[in-house]
């Protein structure tokens, strides 16, 4: 029996920071060849450079892709295109280092690493400022975010694609560990119909554990089904269960490296919560949530028991 065929999409990436680094965006535009319907994604950060922002948006891109596709992503960052068609292996096989020392944004190339095993992608480089519609309209897309991270109202882009906005989640749980040597806590604020409940808990265990542990716990006490955006200053658990965790399970629960996953009973338990509600994962680096700063004095309190 033959497989049915992949869905197709193309789609162009585009990131800067002004001044370099300084204030990022990144976006992408992503198109249906078959219908010609587009969809545009886009955001930003305090403090960043072009290159985090240009990978940012590549890994933003494919983490919007719900079911494994045939891309054709479009970029016209040689650092970006070069990085995973020529170097990527290498920087692997050397245990993520360069063959001159440190690698530069190794945790958003491994993530992107890990994503791309989840879909059939052709990289394709495209010159910037060159007149391309697509490569012009992510640029201006970009730019927009830029303006809004200085806290300038960013104009409207000519052209821009009116499409209905998603749905606010059904809850939202914000998480926040603390941990002294091998004893921890974590602490959960949860918003859902209105009501906010704060959650903790005490646990021996690494911070990586403990992460992994509150993630889990939480999601359980919420219902099948609902959807739910779960912000953590924690980029192990947000890449981890965002990114990672397909590629484990399909390795046996191995890492690229062929080494066994830490923690692989903890993981196991929430890949098994996620795969109950449709969780999001927000990004909030360089954001100072009220909320998750509040929950850091509550975990605290959670590991002293």
């Amino acid at each position: 029996m033959t497989e049915p065929a992949l869905p197709q999409v193309t789609i162009y990436t585009d990131g800067g920071a002004d001044p370099n680094p300084g204030p990022g965006g990144w976006a992408a535009v992503l198109i249906d060849p078959l219908n010609g319907k587009v969809r545009e994604i886009s955001g930003g950060e305090p403090y960043a450079t072009n290159n985090r922002m240009e990978l940012t948006a590549a890994i933003r891109a494919l983490e919007s892709l719900k079911v494994r596709c045939r891309v054709q992503l479009f970029t016209d960052s040689q650092y970006l295109r070069k990085g995973i068609t020529q170097w990527l292996a290498g920087w692997i096989a050397r245990g993520w280092r360069r063959k001159d020392g440190e690698l530069l944004n190794e945790d958003l190339w491994r993530l992107l690493a890990e994503l791309i095993t989840r879909h059939d992608v052709r990289w394709d480089w495209v010159k910037g400022h060159a007149g391309n519609r697509w490569n012009e309209r992510a640029d201006q897309l970009a730019t927009a975010a830029i303006h809004a991270q200085r806290g300038a109202k960013p104009a409207r882009v000519p052209g821009a694609a009116e499409l209905p906005p998603e749905p606010p989640p059904e809850a939202e749980v914000f998480l926040r560990i603390s941990s002294a040597g091998r004893n921890g806590g974590w602490a959960a604020l949860v918003r859902r119909g209105g009501e906010e409940t704060v959650l903790t808990g005490r646990a021996v265990g690494t911070p990586n554990q403990l992460d992994i542990l509150s993630a889990a716990e939480v999601l359980e006490q919420l219902p099948s089904g609902i959807s739910v955006a779960v912000s953590t200053p924690s980029d192990y658990l947000r890449n981890g269960a965002n990114a990672w965790l397909e590629g484990w399970k399909r390795r046996g629960w191995k890492t690229q490296e062929g080494k066994p996953v830490s923690s692989r009973e903890l993981w196991q338990r929430l890949d098994a919560a996620l795969a109950a509600r449709r969780v999001t994962w927000p990004s909030v680096k360089g954001l100072k949530l009220p909320e998750l700063e509040a929950l850091g004095v509550t975990a605290r309190e959670a590991a002293k028991g």
